[in-house]
């Protein structure tokens, strides 16, 4: 039972049945940096992630002229 993390064109399998923070946090990605996407809406880190399912992970970017 496998669920798919999608980050700036790598991919990740991760266990299905966990929070989406706690599969971050075992691939190390802060949560604080990246919208987690699923079928096209935003999802919070406390999702169950579910068997067979991909989450894409939008890549936050801030800055700018100061």
């Amino acid at each position: 039972m496998a669920a798919r993390l999608e980050l700036r064109g790598q991919v990740f399998e991760v266990k299905a049945g966990q929070t989406l923070y706690h599969a971050l946090e075992k691939l190390g990605i802060a949560p604080q940096t990246v919208l987690p996407v699923r079928a096209g809406e935003l999802i919070t880190e406390d999702e169950i992630l579910q068997d067979g399912e991909t989450v894409k992970l939008v890549a936050v970017v801030s800055g700018g002229a100061g």
